[in-house]
Parts: C-alpha cells; sequence; structure tokens
C-alpha cells in the first residue's frame, strides 16, 4: 500500500449543503458499498466527511455531487512526509516551509489560495503548525524535532527562545480603518520606536495626509500607511503581504526602497508580492508555491531570485523535476501580429483635439492626439496625474474648459468602463448579474472561449456577488466591461487584486479581445510586467500630481517607455529567458550604462 499515491479529498464547506441533497457521494461510493465507512455523510450533518486512508480515488463522488463540492487530488509521491499544517479534515493542506535567513529578503511567490498567507502566519509564530495531525496536534517540543537539521530549526528556537517580535502587513488595507482610530501622525507617534518618523513620512508621501482621520484615506494612502506603521516599529521578523497593491509605479519603488532598509544582520524580512517586477527588485531569494488552489501547496526550496520567478513562469521546478503548470509563460513583444502596410491603412483613425480642464485646483493639459482601432492604449502616470479624468473626457462624461484652436471635434464614442474600486452591491448571483448586464455576449460562443474561460468565470456563476473575493470580483468586472459593446473600452487598474498568473492571463485576454473585436482600449496599470506586455502605444503623463499635469500625444512603446522611466530614474533589462522586464539596481554597471546611453527601456533581444 505504501507505493500507493497518497491522495488528499477536499470538501468545500461553503458548498456542501446535505440537507438540499441525497447524499449521492455516500450512496455511490464503491467503498461504502463493500461496508466500509469511507464517506460517512446524514441528512443533519453539517458536510461530509471523506476517509483519506480508505479511498481509492474512483472520483465517482466527484461527478455525482449536485453542487461540486468534492474534489480528489492525486498528490506527487513524495509529499506525504512533508506536511506542514492542515486547517482539519478535507481541508487545505500545506507542505514544507520558506526557509527565511537573517539580513535577507524572502520572496513569496504563487496564485492566490495556495498557502502564502498561511506560511506568513506560522513563520509569524501566530499560527503553531500541527504537522497534519488536526486531531492530536503536536507540542513546540515534537514540532523542533521535526524540522531538526533544517535552518528552520534554529528559526523556531529563536522564536521560542529569544520571543522574536514579529509584524505582519496585513493583506486586505480596506479593513486598518476599522480596527485603528485617530488620525495619522498620532498613530505613528504611538508606534514610533526607531525615531524614523519624520524619514517614513518624507519617503511614503504621507506627509500631506498626515493630519487625516485614518478613516478617509484613500486605498494608496492606506497602503503606504500601513507599510509605514510596521516599518516604523521595531521587531525582528517584518512580514509584508502584498505591499503593492493600489500603489503607482513610483510608490511602489519607494515602498520595496523602505523594505529593504528595514534589514540589519539578524533581523527577518518576507514578502509576498504579486508584481513580479517588484518581487525581483525586492528580494535576495525566492521561495516559489505551486499545488492547487484551496487544497493543498508545497513550497520549493529557496532559488535565487532570476531562477525562483523564471521558474515559476516556467511552470517546471528542476530541483524535484516536477511540472506544476501545463504551458510556460513568456513575454515576447512581438506578439502583436506585424500588420502590413495596406492592412494599417484599412485601421479607422480617430482623433482628440488639445483640450484642458480645471478641476479645484488640479489642471490637466491633453495634448493633441490619434488612435486607430484594435490597439491597446497603456497610460503610464503616477496617481493623481488626471488618468481618470482624461477617460471621462473621451468617454464625454465630463466636458473640457477649453478646447484648441484646430478643427478637430472631440468624437463621440460607445464607452464600456472598468473603474478602479470595485464594490458589489448586487444582490444575487453572478448568473444574474451578466445575464442582467450583457446577456448577449456571456452566450456567445467566441466571447465564452475568448473570454469567460480564461478568466474561470464558470466556477463563480453561482455563487453570491457580495461574497466575491477581491481576485473573483476584478475577474468578474473585467468580464463585464469587455461584454459590453462599445467602440472604446477604458481599463482602470486590471491586475488589482489579481495573483501573478491571472494577471498575464488576463493580459492575454484583453489583448486577444482588442484583436478580435477591432477596437480601441485604454488601460491604466501600474504593474510593468503586464503595461508592457498590453502596450500598442503610450500615452505619459507628466508634471505635479493632483497639482498641473500634462498628458502627451500617444507614443511608441519604446520611447514612451524611455520617457517615463527617465522621471523615475530607474533603467530595465530583459531576462534571457522569458523575456520579462527587470529592473536593474540602483548605480549598478548596466543601470549606469544604459542612463549614460539613455536607453532607460531595452528592447533589443
Amino acid at each position: 500500500m505504501s507505493d500507493r499515491l497518497t491522495r488528499i479529498a477536499i470538501v468545500s464547506s461553503d458548498r456542501c449543503k446535505p440537507k438540499k441533497c441525497r447524499q449521492e457521494c455516500k450512496k455511490s461510493c464503491p467503498v461504502v458499498k463493500t461496508g466500509k465507512l469511507c464517506i460517512e455523510v446524514t441528512t443533519a450533518s453539517k458536510i461530509a466527511f471523506i476517509s483519506e486512508e480508505l479511498c481509492i480515488g474512483c472520483g465517482i463522488c466527484v461527478k455525482k455531487c449536485p453542487f461540486e463540492a468534492i474534489q480528489i487530488i492525486n498528490l506527487p509521491k513524495d509529499l506525504d512526509k512533508d506536511t506542514t499544517h492542515r486547517y482539519g479534515p478535507n481541508t487545505f493542506k500545506l507542505h514544507r516551509l520558506p526557509v527565511p535567513r537573517p539580513g535577507q529578503v524572502l520572496g513569496l511567490v504563487g496564485t492566490n489560495g495556495i498557502g502564502k498567507s498561511t506560511a506568513l502566519k506560522v513563520l509569524a509564530g501566530k499560527l503553531k503548525p500541527n504537522l497534519g495531525r488536526f486531531t492530536n496536534p503536536p507540542d513546540w517540543q515534537e514540532i523542533l524535532t521535526y524540522f531538526r537539521g533544517s535552518e528552520l530549526q534554529n528559526y523556531f528556537t529563536r522564536i521560542l527562545e529569544d520571543n522574536l517580535k514579529a509584524i505582519i502587513k496585513p493583506q486586505y488595507v480596506d479593513h486598518i480603518p476599522k480596527a485603528v482610530q485617530g488620525n495619522v501622525g498620532q498613530v505613528l507617534d504611538q508606534k514610533d520606536e526607531r525615531d524614523r518618523k519624520a524619514e517614513l513620512c518624507k519617503d511614503l508621501d504621507l506627509n500631506q495626509v498626515i493630519d487625516r482621520n485614518v478613516g478617509d484615506l484613500s486605498g494608496g494612502e492606506l497602503q503606504r500607511f500601513a507599510i509605514a506603521v510596521v516599518a516604523i516599529q521595531r521587531a525582528e521578523i517584518y512580514m509584508f503581504d502584498e505591499p503593492s497593491s493600489y500603489l503607482d509605479v513610483k510608490q511602489r519603488l519607494k515602498a520595496a526602497q523602505v523594505i529593504r532598509s528595514l534589514l540589519r544582520a539578524d533581523s527577518y524580512v518576507i514578502v509576498v508580492e504579486h508584481d513580479l517586477s517588484v518581487l525581483d527588485y525586492l528580494s535576495d531569494f525566492i521561495c516559489c508555491l505551486y499545488g492547487k488552489p484551496g487544497a493543498y501547496g508545497v513550497v520549493t526550496l529557496p532559488f535565487s531570485v532570476r531562477e525562483g520567478i523564471n521558474i515559476f513562469l516556467a511552470g517546471f521546478v528542476p530541483t524535484e523535476n516536477l511540472r506544476f503548470r501545463d504551458e510556460s509563460l513568456t513575454f515576447k513583444v512581438a506578439e502583436t501580429p506585424q500588420e502590413s502596410a495596406e492592412e494599417i491603412e484599412t485601421y479607422a483613425r480617430y482623433k482628440y483635439p488639445t483640450m484642458t480642464k480645471t478641476q479645484g485646483n488640479f489642471r490637466l493639459h491633453v495634448m493633441e492626439g490619434e488612435f486607430t482601432d484594435s490597439q491597446i492604449v497603456v497610460m503610464l502616470g503616477e496617481n493623481g496625474t488626471g488618468k481618470t479624468t482624461f477617460i471621462r473626457m473621451l468617454a464625454g462624461l465630463l466636458k473640457p474648459d477649453v478646447i484648441g484652436d484646430t478643427d478637430v471635434e472631440i468624437p463621440e464614442f460607445n464607452v464600456s468602463y472598468k473603474p478602479q474600486k470595485i464594490s458589489p452591491k448586487f444582490q444575487s448571483t453572478v448568473r444574474h448579474l451578466l445575464h442582467q448586464k450583457i446577456r448577449d455576449s456571456y452566450t456567445h460562443p467566441q466571447f465564452m472561449s475568448d473570454v469567460m474561460k480564461p478568466l474561470l468565470i464558470e466556477q463563480l456563476m453561482d455563487q453570491e456577488v457580495v461574497n466575491l473575493s477581491g481576485g473573483e470580483l476584478q475577474r468578474v468586472a473585467l468580464c463585464l466591461c469587455l461584454g459590453k459593446p462599445a467602440d472604446i473600452y477604458l481599463i482602470d487598474e486590471p491586475s488589482a487584486y489579481l495573483d501573478s498568473e491571472q494577471r498575464i492571463v488576463a493580459s492575454k485576454v484583453i489583448k486577444r479581445f482588442i484583436l478580435h473585436a477591432k477596437k480601441t482600449a485604454f488601460v491604466v496599470e501600474h504593474d510593468f510586467i503586464m503595461a508592457t506586455y498590453l502596450a500598442d502605444r503610450v500615452i505619459v503623463y507628466e508634471g505635479n500630481p493632483s497639482i498641473d499635469c500634462t498628458a502627451n500625444a500617444p507614443q511608441s512603446l519604446l520611447t514612451g517607455m524611455n520617457l517615463f522611466l527617465s522621471h523615475l530614474d530607474i533603467t530595465f533589462r530583459r531576462d534571457p529567458t522569458n523575456f520579462r522586464p527587470r529592473i536593474n539596481k540602483l548605480d549598478s554597471t548596466k543601470d549606469r550604462e544604459q542612463k549614460h546611453a539613455g536607453s532607460y527601456y531595452y528592447l533589443d533581444d
């Protein structure tokens, strides 16, 4: 029996409803028919229990369950002894742990629901690992014996004996106002243990909001506030769960520098991040996580930064000789079809005039420009440089104050808009929402194969909209936006809340849809990898955020990126294996060479 594959059975607690079904799983199970208690469930029970020891992996119950609540997954063979934690019977299971090293930044990369936050909780000492024995959990002595001979042994010993203090920056910063009262300055003063308040407020641009109440902060301000609160305290273990969501490119790099500045010879810094270029810039080494979301997660051995991210993108772990994703993800820039000159002439061209708009004390000046259909225009700029204002002027929601003296009118467009902040107010299932909003599209076979399938909307169909997580909401919103028939699609930050794999899938979906539908898309995006993958043309925003800004005319990816990166003072190179853009470390040889040559952004392979 020992050579048999270990398998795990996952029963989803919110889908399994024994009161509403006829216990098909139990009735159809061949092991139950031989008289063994493999599946135990009655009409009175809350949830079905599946014994993994007795299960033979026939998969009949998976097919029979009317609510699709059961998953039976065969694990890779060598994993039966490495379980670190399991929450309960038929639930998520985490194998192995990432190994933090003092004085270095550990990056964790993997999809959502694969145990990164669980691993952080265990490493912070907030969750006692039960080594998979949830019925009789082991005591610390046994846990230490279990980790004997690995770097984790002295890490856990230090946590237990020296009382290492661990601080976590939570993943969802939207929940902070519920827990924290008072204004920004006061909270930082209370926590200030390292006399770094002035310096941190300057680095993270918190001086403008220092007197504001925490409840009135926007997403990006909350994120920077959360990073400041963690960085201002004195601790041995700092953990950051997705520090870059809501931030624009400049603030992401600032936050990365703040996080790197926390390193001391005996302190640990652990970062979970989905923006791969920022993760690359931040970490010293990387652990990938693979597995099946919501079922099990496995942590690989630590790799160097470049190797770790490339392994994650390739979907193959060489040290374990294991493929965990069918296709590898690459970033060839030449994914746009190379059109011939005649074909380009058939495209419809649209012009818009030079416009200015004043709102309160903010002035936006838009240079005249043009765009064609089947084209994606990415807008690059910091937060508060008027990207959304420009989008709304194109949509005709805002009237510009002054139109330049050209004879170009603002064309009338039908516009489909995906806003930056998505709040669920719809009181029914996703299926109803799609049916009500985009009935024709979501039944159309091309739309289903181009958009619905890759975004995995099928699995969400019967869930209530108000119960969806951030990433699920984002995918539904993207689907709604693309499903509405329009001339221009305006997509504001499609990558928020999505994990690194979903980001690449979402960019492919947008790109393919725009090419097939022969429409134009304007995208606001702060994730570098995604922006470079999507962009055909770029609009760069310059000026002082929320005071006076200029939107340049659309230009090519290379010149636009060069202009934008020269403001940020960073340079990019390309990775030779999968061509993803990588940020050069400040003042490295490559960085100085590229700055000297003025080529901040590399395209030549």
